[in-house]
């Protein structure tokens, strides 16, 4: 029942340091890459709407960190369709407004996501 909850309130919110195309995120400012952060254009999410559904079922799946601010999970993950796994991190604490990102494939959390995406599978 909580997962269901979190992910009704749950709110895709993006962040311009992730971005070199803001699509229709409405970013201000537009677009600001950072040298160093990974951009959401390499996993080809331009619509807010997407992000945000992605966002809503990592939280409905349960992938969801133990971490907890004001009732939030710190981070939250999912997978594209394309198998890109996505992390997706608290960015306001009072509305449950999160950023995003593509996970390096460095990462030794790659696997476990992808792992319990598709065991979480509805």
């Amino acid at each position: 029942m909580y997962l269901v909850s979190l992910s009704d309130r749950v709110v895709y919110c993006g962040n311009p340091v992730h971005k070199r195309n803001p699509g229709d995120f409405g970013l201000s400012p537009p677009a600001g890459p950072r040298p160093g952060k990974s951009l959401c254009d390499t996993a080809a999410i331009f619509e807010k709407a997407v992000a945000g559904e992605l966002l809503k079922e990592g939280a409905r799946r349960g992938l969801v960190s133990r971490q907890v601010n004001n009732d939030w999970p710190q981070n939250i993950w999912a997978v594209t369709d394309d198998g890109m796994p996505l992390e997706a991190q608290l960015e306001n604490r009072e509305t449950g407004a999160y950023h995003g990102y593509p996970m390096p494939p460095t990462d030794p959390f790659v696997e476990l996501v992808m792992t319990e995406w598709e065991a979480r599978r509805p």
